[in-house]
């Protein structure tokens, strides 16, 4: 990791088991363990969903920026508990609330998400999150990861 809180894809893989076609995050623009991640999303025409949804008016699902913005918070929950990722340590999504969509995502887009830690209870961490494309909120939510075996 850059002292400046980004991360690259390679620093990316390593907290989280996602791989191609489901890595939805590309780069972390900033975080501060604690308190809140940046993460990019580029968005193509190339991406496999885009062949179904829609054909001749592709937008990207919505679920899938949810997923996006989950797995920058998986990430920062990571940093903040502080411990190294393991084959058997992720972070899974447990809940969700408050999810809104509010324009499309189109290829060419760059999707900006972030995720504040709003709380920790025991083993459950509540994150705010968006995502945002050309400073304007696309989608937003307010969701729950929790450690695999409850331990982070």
């Amino acid at each position: 990791m850059a002292d400046d809180g980004t991360l690259d894809l390679q620093q990316i893989l390593v907290y989280l088991p996602h791989r191609y076609p489901f890595l939805l995050i590309d780069r972390i623009l900033s975080h501060t363990p604690g308190g809140e991640i940046t993460a990019l999303k580029n968005v193509t025409f190339n991406e496999p969903f885009f062949q179904g949804h829609f054909p001749g008016r592709p937008i990207m699902p919505g679920v899938l920026i949810i997923e996006a913005m989950a797995q920058a918070a998986g990430v920062l929950a990571f940093r903040t508990a502080g411990v190294e990722p393991t084959e058997h340590s992720t972070f899974y999504f447990v809940g969700i609330d408050e999810a809104r969509f509010r324009a499309p995502v189109v290829p060419g887009d760059q999707l900006i998400l972030k995720a504040t830690i709003e709380r920790r209870i025991r083993t459950i961490w509540r994150f705010r999150t968006e995502a945002s494309v050309a400073g304007k909120v696309v989608a937003s939510a307010v969701m729950m990861v929790a450690p695999e075996g409850g331990k982070a």
